[in-house]
Order: C-alpha cells, then sequence, then structure tokens
C-alpha cells in the first residue's frame, strides 16, 4: 500500500525534478513510487506452457532443474520451456536486416577507436555480469529454424518463436529464475558429469574440461567461455563444496543428493545478494540509487535492523523482498525481452589485459577454433586462479559507449565450423528481431521524454549526434535501442543509461519477488539455519578470500583494487 500511496507524488516529482536532483530521502520515495508504477503498467503476458507431471515431493525444498514448481500452482511459469515477457507492446521489425543494416550501425558507430575506462570499476564487474547473465538470458536456437546471414559468410541462428503466438513471442533456453544454472547446467549429461557423488562437484582444470566439452555443442553458452568468465566459474563451483562441507559437519545423515541440492540452493541465493547489493550498487553508483538497490535486499531500514531484528512485517519497502510474500503482480513471471536488450553491454569489455608482464588480447584469452583449452591453459600460464583474479581486479572495464565496443567481438571467432560473426551487429538484430521497440519508442513505453533532436540524445556532443543523424537519414525515431542505450547520457556515478534503469527498476526486483525460493520459501526451514546465516554474512570479499586467502580485493570487490597486492 505504501508504495502504491506514492506513484501519483513520484510521478510529479520525477517530471519537474528526475530523482537525481531530489534530496535522498525524496529520491527514494520517487524511485519506489516509479517502480511501483512500472509493475502496474509495463509487465505483459506472453503466455506458461502447460505441466502435464506430477510435483516431485522435492519440488518444495529444492530447485528442479527445468525450473519448473518454483511456482506450485503455476508450475510452467519460469521454466525452461517458458517464453520471454515482454515490458511493451511487441514491435516487431517486418525486416530486421532492413536500412540501416545491422552491420553499417556496427562499422560506423561501434568501432573502439580508442579504449574509454570505466575507472571506478574492475574487469571482475564486466565477468560476473556474464556470468550472471548465462544464468539468465539465452535465446532457444534451432539449425532446421535457419539463420539470418548478417554478411554472405555472417550467419547468425534464428531465435525460435513459441508457436502460435501472434506477434511472436520466443523461447528461452534457461530458465527464468536466479538458479545458478550456469555453474550447475540445465541439461544432461553435463549436470551428472560435474558431480562428484558426494555431494560436491568438479573444480579448477576439472570443471573447465566439462565445460569444454559442454561448448562443443549448439547454442551452448560455454563457447563463449574466456579467463575472465573461467575463474568464476572455479570460484563458485569451490564454494559450492565449502557449503557442502558445512551442511555435512551439522546434518552428517544427510545424504549426497541433499547436500548437493541444497548446497546449489544456498549458492544461487548467494550470487543473487552479490549481484544484488555489491555488484549492482557498483554499476549504478548515486547515493541514492545505492540505497535503493540494497534497499531490495534488506529494506529501507537497512542490514543492522535487518540483522538485529529480522523483518519488520512482511513489506518489502521496509524490511526488503528476501522473506517477504510472493508477488507476480497480476502477470506470470518471466523475464523480458526489453531486459535482454538493455543487458546487452559489451562495451565493458577490454580488447587488451595484462597478468603480470605477460599481455594477450581477448581472442588469446577465450575458446577459439583449434584452441579449445585455451583460458584454462592461459590460466596456467599465468601463475593460477588467484594470479587470473588479481589482474582482472586490477584493470578496469569500458565505457558503456558508442565506439566503444570491443575490435575483437565486432569480429569474433566461433568454434563448430562457423565463420566470424560481428557481436555489435548481432545485438542490433536481435533486439529488432524479438519486436523490441527503437529508442524513442522505448522511453515512451516507460513513460519518459523523448528527444527532440539527435543532440539532445547524444547529450549534446555533436559529433556523435552527427553520427547517428548521418546513418539513420535524419530519421530521429529510427535509432535503434541499443544504440540509443549507448548514446544517452547517464546520471552521475552510472554506468549505463536512465533508460536500461528504469527497465532494471522494475525486473531486478520482480525476478526476486516472484521467486518463491527468495519470498516464502527463505526461510531456515528452507535453506536451514546454516544456510541462512551463509548468506546473509558472505559478501563476493568473502567468497575470494576463503578460497584464495592470498587475495585483497577493495572492500567492493567489483571495484579497482590496489595494485600493490598481487598474490
Amino acid at each position: 500500500m505504501l508504495a502504491k500511496a506514492l506513484m501519483p507524488l513520484a510521478e510529479r516529482l520525477q517530471r519537474r525534478f528526475g530523482w537525481q536532483r531530489l534530496p535522498y530521502y525524496l529520491g527514494l520515495a520517487t524511485l519506489v513510487g516509479l517502480r511501483e508504477r512500472l509493475r502496474e503498467r509495463n509487465l505483459y503476458d506472453t503466455g506458461v506452457p502447460a505441466v502435464t507431471d506430477a510435483m516431485p515431493p522435492v519440488a518444495r525444498e529444492e530447485r528442479l532443474t527445468d525450473g519448473t514448481f518454483n511456482d506450485l500452482e503455476t508450475p510452467g511459469m519460469g521454466s525452461i520451456t517458458a517464453p520471454f515477457g515482454r515490458n511493451g507492446p511487441s514491435l516487431p521489425d517486418p525486416d530486421p536486416l532492413g536500412a540501416p543494416h545491422p552491420r553499417e550501425i556496427s562499422d560506423a558507430l561501434m568501432v573502439r577507436r580508442d579504449f574509454l575506462p570505466a575507472s571506478h570499476l574492475n574487469v571482475l564487474a564486466a565477468a560476473w555480469l556474464q556470468f550472471e547473465v548465462h544464468d539468465w538470458l539465452s535465446h532457444a536456437k534451432e539449425p532446421s529454424i535457419g539463420d539470418w546471414m548478417l554478411e554472405e559468410d555472417m550467419p547468425l541462428a534464428k531465435a525460435i518463436p513459441m508457436p502460435g503466438s501472434d506477434p511472436a513471442s520466443f523461447l528461452s533456453r534457461e530458465t527464468h529464475w536466479w538458479d545458478a544454472s550456469q555453474l550447475y547446467g540445465s541439461r544432461e549429461p553435463y549436470i551428472s558429469d560435474i558431480e562428484t557423488g558426494d555431494g560436491e562437484i568438479l573444480v579448477d582444470d576439472a570443471l573447465l574440461i566439462q565445460m569444454e566439452e559442454e561448448a562443443k555443442t549448439f547454442n551452448a553458452p560455454e563457447a563463449s567461455l574466456w579467463v575472465g568468465l573461467a575463474v568464476l566459474q572455479v570460484l563458485f563451483a569451490r564454494e559450492h563444496n565449502a557449503i557442502v562441507r558445512r551442511l555435512r559437519e551439522v546434518y552428517p545423515h544427510w545424504r549426497a543428493d541433499r547436500l548437493y541440492a541444497k548446497a546449489r540452493l544456498i549458492n544461487s541465493a548467494l550470487m543473487a545478494k552479490i549481484h544484488t547489493v555489491e555488484w549492482t550498487p557498483a554499476i549504478i553508483g548515486h547515493p541514492t540509487t545505492e540505497r535503493a538497490i540494497k534497499a531490495t535486499w534488506w529494506g529501507l531500514l537497512g542490514e543492522n535492523v535487518r540483522r538485529r531484528h529480522g523483518r519488520i512485517g512482511a513489506n518489502e519497502v521496509l524490511s526488503g523482498i528476501p522473506g517477504s510474500r510472493t508477488n507476480h503482480h497480476g502477470v506470470p513471471y518471466t523475464l523480458t525481452e526489453e531486459f535482454v536488450t538493455v543487458y546487452r553491454l559489451h562495451p565493458l569489455m577490454p580488447d587488451d589485459y595484462a597478468f603480470g608482464s605477460l599481455s594477450f588480447d581477448l581472442r588469446a584469452l577465450a575458446i577459439q577454433p583449434g584452441r579449445i583449452s585455451q583460458p584454462r591453459d592461459r590460466i596456467n600460464e599465468v601463475g593460477g586462479v588467484a594470479s587470473a583474479l588479481h589482474a582482472l581486479g586490477t584493470q578496469p572495464p569500458g565505457q558503456i559507449e558508442l565506439f566503444n565496443y570491443p575490435e575483437t567481438m565486432r569480429r569474433w571467432e566461433r568454434i563448430g565450423d562457423l565463420p566470424p560473426v560481428d557481436l555489435a551487429a548481432a545485438d542490433i538484430l536481435r533486439a529488432r528481431e524479438t519486436g523490441v521497440p527503437r529508442y524513442t519508442a522505448f522511453r515512451q513505453l516507460l513513460r519518459m521524454p523523448v528527444p527532440k533532436t539527435f543532440e539532445e540524445l547524444a547529450g549534446g556532443n555533436v559529433k556523435t549526434a552527427a553520427a547517428i543523424r548521418e546513418v539513420y537519414g535524419g530519421d530521429l525515431d529510427a535509432v535503434d535501442a541499443v544504440v540509443g542505450l549507448y548514446a544517452e547520457p547517464k546520471p552521475r556515478g552510472f554506468a549505463f543509461s536512465e533508460t536500461a534503469f528504469r527497465i532494471f527498476l522494475l525486473m531486478a526486483s520482480r525476478r526476486l519477488q516472484s521467486d518463491r525460493f527468495f519470498t516464502d520459501g527463505y526461510t531456515p526451514e528452507t535453506y536451514t539455519p546454516v544456510g541462512l546465516r551463509w548468506i546473509e554474512e558472505t559478501s563476493m570479499g568473502d567468497v575470494l578470500r576463503r578460497h584464495y586467502p592470498q587475495l585483497k580485493p577493495a572492500e567492493n570487490a567489483f571495484k579497482t583494487w590496489p595494485a600493490s597486492t598481487a598474490p
């Protein structure tokens, strides 16, 4: 009720001042009200697949691999077979390869002239994003569906539409839940191949070898494995095993399968907490949004009150979402196509990296044709996981801007006899294919003011405005969403745009609030008292130091580490 009451006031304050120019508590109240309005008007149902199987008894306390039975009344919600939802009406593009062609946009507006660093962050922040995106966001693809031809020798697999949907909605390869599928897998035999039989999973080289095998399958996210992603996979595999060992101490009678499932539940919740209260505040470092994002987990009363007194009632605003009531806001939960689009943040990736006295470009750190073990080999070459983590923690990622897309990713080498692909062009094409609105329409659906000139879009940067105008033939309404999101001016402390932030404001809380394991099921009975303490008392820095005690990360592990702390 509090959030709904704030909606009219929030909209008036936003129109007149903008949340970032308001005093601290008024700014917070404005964001709470804006989020509630987004929940009311920007959630669109694209359908829920039917589930005919009976509910397995373990579903009440464990996540199922396919994502079914998270919602016990609507078991198909958020499952692997569920299509991506929408934050607005679908606007299908009749010709996704039409003018301006995605490759033309890439060549004219994305080329990295000089590396623009985001100096307050480190490359672990970029690697973490990829680590999490592999859990959430991947369109299902199938060779029989066919390809888009970005060029004669540059195919891009088409996304699979949900049968019978009109306008088309598109299927997800992964579940829509925050269930750490990027680590544990979502399909056999990988899931079983990384289990060791005692509740634990493979770590270090043994884990990476299994990922290399999985990378050979069609449309596998593991095919984009590089050193930054590999070290996070190893780190959280080790964390899983540490959780298992702690549970085994307290519950020595538990079977291996129960230890595994409970540790996965705890580990995935820990990742969600780290992303919410550490990664996101590092990326959007404005004082108001830092407090607002942390309030998603602990509430406006804050971490100290939550730890000392527990929840103060069921209200998510005061005490945070974990432990509150599940709420889908009238629309079955899925992640959305617009959410996929605003997470297309490849400019975060540098082209070149230093590991002590050794230097490599991105291709030399990643799986490449004929060099599938390259990430694992490079980690060993630079001195192991701890040395690689330190190097990534002390180097900045790129700014999320036009003219700062990594050149190595604009002609990315693919395995499996596929020719190179321009990922910048692919980002443009995929948004068009899946019916994401162009930039001005995107802002309209969020009730945000639309720029009237290219100069206004580019924040007064005359050269950038001229370049966009030329590519789009003077048609401001034709500017693609990704281009506008990179071009628009950002609030103070933000790595990404205000428009993207509105989608995050809505969806970042929704993926917690719709998930039974973060709401009604976030209890000692489900997680165990040991598990809840593990989640609430652990930070990313704690995880790093637990497994690599020689590391000395910054207080927020996604911000730049002191260079003098080399292991």
